[in-house]
Parts: C-alpha cells; sequence; structure tokens
C-alpha cells in the first residue's frame, strides 16, 4: 500500500506524491532540504582560512624536515590534512542539480498537506480493508471490458478513485481515534470513566462496519465486472474458433469425416450465442451494482 491521494490533486503532483512515500514521511516528521547556495557560493570563514594555511604548513614542514623536530611535524602535518579533509567531506552536501526537486516536493507536500495519506496513517485492521477496496477498484479498471467501453468508463474513472480516497481518509481518521482509544485503555481507567467509554466503542465499531459496507459494495461490483471479463475472454476465444471453421469443415469434406463432426462444430454457434447472453447479464448486473454504488 502506497500513497493515496485525493483525486482532486493534479495528476502530475498526485504522481509525484505517490512516488516520494519515504520523503513525505521525512517531511512530516520535520525534514526539510538545504537551501540552494547559487550563486556564488560561499565557504565558511573556518573553512577558507584552513585552506589559505595549508601551503604555510606545507612549507613549516619543509624546513623542519632536516631537523631533530621533523617526526613531530610530521605528526603535525599529519593532523592538520586529518582536518582539512574532514572540513571538505562537511561542505559536501546533497548535489545542487537535486535541490530544485527536492525544494518542490518539499512545498507540494506543505501546499497539499491533509490532501494525501501514507502508510504509517493506517493501522494493521484498516490497512486490510483499504486494500481490499483497492484490489476491488483496480480489478474494475484495468478490465478489458471497462476500457471497451462495456462499463461506464468515464464514471468510473471519476467515481472509483473517489470512493478509494473517503474510504482512506475515513480509515485514517478511524485509525487515530483506535489509537488515542488503547493508549487511554493501557493507562488505566476508573469504573466510572469505563461506562462513559463503552458508547464511544460502538461509535468506532459502527464505523469500522459502516466502511468495511462501502468496501464490499465495491468487491461486490468488482465480482460482477470479473464475470462479465471471463465472458467477454470466452466469447473471444469462441469468435476466434467460428473464424476457422470454415477451414475445419473444408479438411472433414475432403477426408470424408463430416458426417461424424458436424454436430460438435455447430455447437460453436449455440455456444457464441450463449456467452454473448451471459456477457450481456454480467455488464447489466455491473451497471445494477454501480448503481447501488453511488447510492
Amino acid at each position: 500500500m502506497g500513497v493515496v491521494v485525493d483525486p482532486g490533486v493534479p495528476p502530475e503532483i498526485a504522481g509525484m506524491l505517490r512516488a516520494n512515500a519515504p520523503l513525505l514521511s521525512r517531511i512530516r516528521a520535520g525534514w526539510s532540504p538545504p537551501p540552494s547556495t547559487r550563486p556564488g557560493r560561499r565557504r565558511s570563514p573556518s573553512s577558507v582560512a584552513l585552506l589559505a594555511a595549508t601551503p604555510v604548513v606545507i612549507a613549516l614542514m619543509a624546513v623542519l624536515a632536516g631537523t631533530t623536530l621533523a617526526p613531530a611535524g610530521f605528526v603535525i602535518l599529519g593532523s592538520f590534512v586529518f582536518v582539512v579533509l574532514v572540513k571538505v567531506a562537511s561542505m559536501s552536501e546533497a548535489p545542487e542539480e537535486e535541490r530544485p526537486q527536492l525544494r518542490r516536493l518539499y512545498e507540494q507536500a506543505r501546499w497539499y498537506d491533509g490532501r494525501y495519506l501514507l502508510p504509517e496513517d493506517f493501522d494493521e485492521e484498516a490497512a486490510q480493508v483499504l486494500a481490499r477496496a483497492q484490489r476491488a477498484i483496480g480489478g474494475v479498471l484495468r478490465s478489458h471490458v471497462n476500457a471497451e467501453g462495456l462499463l461506464d468508463d468515464a464514471r468510473n474513472a471519476m467515481m472509483l478513485p473517489a470512493q478509494e480516497w473517503e474510504i482512506a481518509r475515513l480509515l485514517a481518521k478511524l485509525s487515530a481515534l483506535r489509537a488515542e482509544h488503547r493508549q487511554l485503555l493501557a493507562s488505566g481507567v476508573a469504573p466510572e470513566v469505563a461506562a462513559v467509554l463503552e458508547p464511544l466503542e460502538r461509535a468506532l465499531a459502527g464505523s469500522e462496519a459502516a466502511v468495511v459496507a462501502r468496501v464490499e459494495a465495491l468487491e461486490r461490483y468488482a465480482g460482477h465486472v470479473a464475470e462479465a471479463e471471463r465472458a467477454y475472454h470466452a466469447r473471444g476465444q469462441i469468435e476466434e474458433l467460428r473464424a476457422r471453421l470454415p477451414r475445419y469443415e473444408e479438411l472433414l469434406a475432403e477426408s470424408g469425416a463430416d458426417s461424424l463432426s458436424v454436430p460438435e462444430l455447430d455447437r460453436l454457434a449455440e455456444d457464441a450465442d450463449r456467452l454473448e447472453q451471459t456477457l450481456r447479464r454480467s455488464v447489466h448486473s455491473a451497471h445494477e451494482a454501480f448503481r447501488h454504488l453511488e447510492g
């Protein structure tokens, strides 16, 4: 389960949000991208001083090289080089060319805050219910009968993402309230408070049941679509066989065996008619389930 985005968010922004779940979690936790230093990137005064002192230290080591202080000098030089390397490493930040993308993601995440939901917004029970809804929606939208316009593909494309968002929004709110409720129970409650908690627990259970009922309606719709999909593919296979039928009849006639197999071949036409009727019934049932889903 990835990021769920309000279908009202522009598609380009929605795609960017869906592709960056880990960064969105960090942004929500308070992370922000480093500011751009272009143009004229400036080094800190300590970095400039270290780099400027490098030639001086090297010259000093050359003077000390022939004296008894040479070993101590090499220790000083080694320490100095280490400090310079650490400082240079600390100056390394995110590649400059990546910063505009990070900044844009950060800005859009802040702008559309509340219009997308992350995996951590759902507890285990809610995540399972949301996964069921997403499977049902995906099955409908990816079906050939939807792509071929046998269903109301335009309404599916609008209504099903809206259903996903509404279900996800309710499940996230339910998850947050359940977490608070469990925390309260874990801390221990007085008998008087326990009596007050009972209607709240009923409210949580009732809300969950209502959301699950929405998901079950989606699953029923997806089930009708899956039945229509099976009939659609079977009808296509029968039509393909019917197109080949003259070649089989020709072969049977030439071999003198046509009287044996004609009834079996004729049954193809009957099967095609039955599948056509099954497909129409399945599509009709899907439309009825869709209307129930809207209500």
